[in-house]
């Protein structure tokens, strides 16, 4: 006759996975059980008890955990949900009623960045908006529509932008550095891996840009150049973000901000205005 089983029953599935996932994103972040409890405020033996699914962590816990990996909106929500509660965060749409406020001070951006240009992309490098001086450099460059609504793939891809940029490769990988940082800081984004091996394969990319140990940046500023009927323009740009967002949405954007480096990059930009 077999006795009676005094184990502890099996940990909850949502449990298991919580676990699962938080192990993996505090291997992405680098950061020790200890540290990271120490970073959360509770026991590190609680901590461990929590990735190995043996105790389920509130949903103060969760967040507490994310914020001190610094994770994303999106993947907090992941968590959440693998833990057994809601999502936290809303993702809304750059044009629901509630984000009014967040739209127009984009669109005050942009028109301030007037005559040059202006672009704003989400997270996976989508073209969600454009001012006008962005639209008139397109435009004067492709002679026509543009072949992506992605940056990525329009910088990358020989029918795009790429012919009209005299430091392509430079300006490329500046570009898949960044991607590279981005799946860093979200190891679990498909999208972004899978935008990743799209621009890798474009004829012409060097192997190693697989790897993201690319070596330390040559410059304090990054600039690109383009060149079409023997007029050169040059600009560096900045990038701008929403701070302590608490929405999907806004958390993604980034407002990119193109500023002209030498004076006939300046003229340039301010004929194009004056020409329409």
């Amino acid at each position: 006759m077999r006795g009676i089983d005094s184990r502890s029953p099996p940990p909850p599935a949502s449990a298991t996975h919580f676990g699962a996932l938080l192990r993996e994103w505090r291997a992405a972040r680098r950061v020790s059980q200890l540290d990271l409890a120490l970073a959360a405020d509770i026991s590190s033996r609680h901590l461990s008890c929590v990735e190995t699914g043996r105790a389920q962590p509130s949903r103060k816990m969760v967040s507490r955990l994310a914020a001190a990996l610094a994770i994303p909106l999106p993947e907090r929500n992941v968590l959440l949900v693998a833990a057994g509660y809601a999502p936290g965060y809303r993702e809304s749409g750059l044009a629901a009623p509630e984000l009014e406020r967040a739209r127009r001070a984009i669109e005050l951006i942009l028109r301030q960045q007037e005559p040059y240009p202006a672009i704003v992309v989400s997270q996976h490098w989508d073209l969600l908006a454009a001012n006008q001086g962005a639209k008139r450099l397109f435009g004067w460059m492709l002679g026509g529509p543009s072949p992506h609504t992605n940056i990525m793939r329009l910088s990358f891809d020989p029918a795009g932008l790429r012919p009209f940029v005299v430091n392509w490769e430079a300006a490329a990988l500046d570009l898949v550095r960044r991607l590279h940082g981005d799946i860093a800081a979200a190891p679990s984004d498909t999208r972004a891996r899978a935008l990743l091996c799209d621009i890798l394969a474009y004829p012409g990319v060097p192997p190693q840009w697989h790897d993201r140990d690319l070596g330390a940046l040559q410059a304090p500023l990054s600039t690109i150049t383009y060149r079409k009927d023997g007029i050169n323009l040059t600009f560096f740009w900045t990038i701008t973000t929403f701070g302590t967002p608490q929405e999907v949405t806004l958390e993604e954007l980034r407002i990119e901000c193109s500023f002209p480096t030498d004076e006939p990059t300046d003229r340039m930009c301010r004929d194009l205005a004056a020409a329409l």
